[in-house]
């Protein structure tokens, strides 16, 4: 097991995050002794979902013990008899999901901040160490079993039919899996792209509201993601639509198909800014930075592929895979910075050697993933 980068609180706290991305195992690992209740067991399930106060009688006795409960999100009206426990018995929970779908829906207890939110992430290039190769991550992602199994492209396309068949068929999200499934190749194509939800659904042979819903779908699944327009102060106008991402490039590239016409150096500069965007949200979850992430592009077309704002101050990312610049490769960052001079700008790029260009702080792709935390003033 790799060591993760996420720091628990002392008091209970929801764990959010896709399937595949270790919840399970880190918690198990940070609370051996906890008693730990998953409600993928179908026992359990009906038995809490029959009368969630029996949740009472599986716990440890007296004040204080941990309880891990695994899937919370397949039974919301446990968290009303959490919270009671919480309150009357000082009891601690840690409440993993893999879906937010079912929790955000109004009426649902969400514990009134008695929990904390938290996030698990693929696995970062800081958490893989030496095991980190930049060649294997693009191709792969960092899904734990991905990096691990002797046949990563055979478990990411059971990922794939796993989440069709367990989270959306199980959960009756969609009357039709064949649309859902073109819907998905259809969103493929805009990864790392500002988002037209009408094309999306010109492709897949959906109407538009239908598209819409998919891509909630996505979102409260976990897997999918869309990146804002950074807008602050703006000096000059500004696209207005967000960016698309799945949650892992290894993911991505199972997703995504593969034909004559498309040009592979595309589909790797897609996987390339999936990489790094999951790096960037992973560290700044865990290490709990405050920023919020966006991307920046003005209507003549200069273009910040991720912009970070908080109290930590303002960071622009530009993500390129040559070793060789030219010119043009800076044109967006030095835009950014004409705009917002505050900014501390970088180039991630495919060369070996770390320089500053002007403003501009040039720094190698295997060199900075694995010292994003550094980047960001962590």
């Amino acid at each position: 097991m790799y060591s993760r980068l996420i720091k628990p609180p002392n008091k209970s706290f929801f764990l959010f995050g896709p399937r595949g991305t270790g919840k399970t195992t880190w918690v198990r690992n940070f609370l051996p002794e906890a008693v730990y209740l998953d409600l993928l067991e179908s026992e359990l399930f009906n038995d809490l979902t029959a009368n969630p106060q029996r949740l009472e009688g599986l716990l440890p006795p007296g004040r204080g013990g941990w309880t891990i409960i695994d899937e919370v999100q397949r039974i919301p009206e446990l968290l009303n008899e959490v919270h009671r426990l919480i309150e009357t018995r000082a009891c601690r929970f840690v409440l993993t999901g893999s879906s937010a779908r079912k929790l955000r829906r109004g009426g649902v207890n969400l514990l009134a901040g008695r929990a904390l939110t938290y996030a698990m992430h693929p696995l970062t290039a800081l958490e893989l160490g030496r095991d980190f190769k930049l060649e294997k991550s693009l191709a792969f992602g960092h899904l734990p079993s991905a990096y691990i199994e002797e046949n990563p492209k055979a478990y990411l396309e059971s990922y794939v039919e796993t989440y069709l068949r367990e989270e959306i068929q199980q959960e009756g999200l969609v009357r039709n899996l064949g649309p859902f499934a073109r819907f998905l190749e259809a969103a493929s194509f805009s990864q790392a792209s500002v988002l037209n939800a009408s094309a999306v659904a010109r492709d897949c042979g959906v109407e538009r509201k239908v598209v819409e819903n998919y891509f909630s779908i996505l979102a409260d699944l976990l897997i999918a993601a869309q990146v804002p327009v950074f807008a602050k102060k703006a000096k000059r106008r500004v696209l207005a639509h967000p960016k698309f991402f799945f949650f892992d490039a290894g993911l991505y590239r199972t997703l995504r198909p593969k034909g004559p016409l498309d040009r592979p150096e595309q589909i790797d500069g897609h996987a390339l800014e999936t990489l790094v965007f999951q790096e960037l949200r992973a560290v700044n979850d865990y290490l709990r930075l405050g920023y919020s992430i966006h991307y920046w592009r003005t209507a003549d077309g200069r273009e910040v592929d991720f912009v970070l704002y908080g109290e930590k101050g303002l960071r622009a990312f530009e993500v390129k895979r040559a070793s060789k610049l030219s010119g043009a490769d800076f044109s967006g960052l030095r835009a950014f910075l004409k705009d917002y001079p505050m900014a501390k700008a970088f180039l991630l790029y495919g060369g070996s050697r770390r320089r500053k260009e002007g403003l501009v702080d040039l720094v190698p792709l295997e060199e900075a993933l694995p010292q994003l935390a550094e980047l960001l003033g962590a």
